[in-house]
């Protein structure tokens, strides 16, 4: 108990329960503040034990002394009482994969459905049928989510699954006698949910780094050891598999293991066409190996360029290849990020800490959200006052988010909106004072497919409303999954990519490898481009001091490169 992974699933629960009650705001402060412990560097106590949980983001006064009581007490009174007002079987039923708090909210209130048994029951008695976004499809991810649940074999989201990998990966190259190690598998290419985690490593002794290995505090049982791999589960029921590889083959077996299977298919049977063999040894002629250490010399053996991870998928990399591969979104195209929220507490502070990651990041510009804040007015002020025309300084913009369909105007000086959805499917009419993103999208839920169909009609009520959409660490839990990222780029509507502001820099190493993943090129992606390409930027509903740079102006829905051919 006190763990980083305790603290952050026990705010999360308080997130999520919040929103089962109708709150607006308090949720999403829950979860920033889960987020920002579950990819936290440190141990969540020492940093409590210097005082110092509310220099991390997204933790104020209020949630910061939640956390010490969690910490002192093995509880948090709030969360009881809270726990108090939902059948007991809510929190498992909004656990389910497809099944969020929005919708175990509607299963509670229009279906009095109280948990999984019960969700089971009203499936088979056709409750479901006829219900406003419950197709047939969505019933039978439904049933199978109910049928599927149990600990083992439970899939992780990307985010959890990267600070898991990560946290190993630290430990392992800390205290085992190894060379090199990397995390390969479906992590790796950056699937929206992780299933197990791979991770290769080299060394001259195995036998030690499985000791070390199987002695980390979170593994909970050794499953397999063999001369080269071991299998475990750690205690959140996450299979592992570390496999020790020769240096010769690293790059064969990094190749092979980093997958996909429908993408090793195609090489091999190329590989076969050549007369030569490939596995997670090499690629060989006869007896001879001709490649193996580093998968570019696996690629170039069988005629092919390096493919980035993310596309291995064989879903038209390899007619890509054939003419010239797109040159993928990197985290240094980034020009800024459009949609920040700042942590509980002084205004000034956060503003400080934001401009400084800013600018050790070399960003031109940070949208930060006000609307979110009692003191909005003054946060303007604020941050209109480091303002520095011609120096490198990055602008910060005021940015105002509101529910899709909301009529309340921003106040004076606001630099432009963010909608937020509030339903399964786009409203009509478009939005009476155009945003310039949509953000958190139901497309889907965690966990389940998303729906081609409610995909493409969000992506075209965007492209009429001349607005971009967000891809962010959490991706479909949060609005864009790599599909819908794909169809967007397609469709000519920008994306966005969020980070999660100034912390760790992995969450916004994962919303670029979703955007990668749906083949997401720079001239795509609404924030790498200059601040005087920003469509929409400029024209806030009020006076507003105007950034040192050219004027923009809104000239038409607006027009990305970058799909893939």
């Amino acid at each position: 108990m006190g763990t980083n992974a305790d603290v952050a699933a026990t705010l999360r629960e308080i997130g999520d329960l919040l929103d089962l009650n109708g709150e607006r705001f308090k949720p999403d402060a829950y979860r920033r503040a889960s987020r920002s412990i579950e990819t936290l560097t440190e141990d969540v106590r020492k940093v409590a034990g210097r005082g110092e949980l509310e220099s991390i983001p997204g933790v104020g006064a209020a949630i910061g002394e939640k956390i010490r009581e969690f910490l002192r007490d093995g509880h948090i009174a709030y969360l009881e009482k809270l726990r108090q007002q939902f059948p007991p079987g809510i929190v498992e039923l909004m656990r389910l994969p497809g099944i969020g708090p929005k919708t175990a909210r509607r299963f509670l209130v229009e279906l009095q459905v109280e948990g999984p048994a019960e969700l089971a029951a009203a499936i088979d008695a056709g409750r479901l049928k006829g219900l406003a976004g419950f197709g047939d499809r969505k019933i039978a991810l439904f049933r199978q989510a109910v049928e599927a649940r149990g600990p083992v074999g439970r899939r992780q989201s990307l985010r959890a699954a990267w600070s898991i990998a990560t946290s190993l990966v630290e430990r392992l190259r800390a205290e085992a006698p190894v060379e090199r190690v990397e995390v390969a598998g479906s992590l790796r290419r950056r699937r929206e949910s992780v299933g197990d985690l791979d991770i290769l490593v080299t060394s001259n002794v195995p036998e030690r780094v499985f000791e070390v290995f199987s002695a980390l505090p979170m593994v909970r049982e050794v499953k397999l050891r063999g001369p080269t791999k071991e299998t475990v589960v750690l205690s959140d029921d996450l299979q592992v598999d570390l496999r020790v590889v020769e240096p010769a083959a690293f790059g064969a077996a990094w190749q092979y293991f980093t997958g996909s299977k429908d993408h090793n298919v195609r090489l091999r049977s190329l590989a076969r066409d050549m007369g030569l063999r490939l596995n997670e040894y090499g690629v060989t002629r006869e007896e001879t190996r001709v490649a193996g250490a580093s998968e570019e010399d696996v690629y170039r053996s069988l005629g092919l360029p390096w493919f980035p991870p993310e596309i291995r998928e064989n879903q038209g990399e390899f007619e890509a290849a054939a003419r010239d591969l797109p040159p993928l979104l990197e985290e240094s195209h980034l020009r800024g990020d459009l949609h920040v929220h700042l942590p509980e507490g002084s205004s000034r502070d956060g503003i400080d800490r934001l401009r400084s990651y800013a600018t050790q990041r070399g960003w031109e510009y940070v949208g930060v959200v006000v609307s979110d804040r009692p003191d909005a007015k003054e946060l303007l002020d604020q941050l209109r006052a480091g303002q520095r025309p011609g120096t490198m300084t990055p602008w910060l913009l005021a940015a105002w988010e509101d529910p899709l369909g909301s009529d309340r105007l921003p106040p004076a000086g606001c630099d432009y909106r963010i909608h937020s959805a509030v339903g399964p499917d786009p409203p009509d009419p478009l939005p009476t004072h155009g945003p310039l993103l949509l953000t958190h999208l139901p497309l889907p839920e965690a966990g389940a497919e998303a729906s081609a169909e409610r995909v493409a009609r969000w992506v075209e009520y965007a492209r009429r409303a001349g607005a971009g959409l967000e891809v962010t660490p959490d991706g479909p839990q949060d609005g864009l999954d790599s599909s819908g990222v794909r169809r967007a780029i397609e469709a000519r509507v920008p994306v966005s990519v969020r980070g999660a502001g100034p912390v760790v820099p992995d969450p916004l190493t994962l919303a670029v490898g979703l955007a990668r993943r749906g083949w997401a090129t720079a001239p795509a992606i609404l924030n790498a481009r200059a601040m005087a390409e920003l469509t929409g930027v400029g024209r806030g509903p009020g006076p507003r001091t105007t950034p040192p740079r050219s004027s923009v102006r809104r000239t038409g829905p607006p027009r990305t490169g970058g799909s893939p051919r």
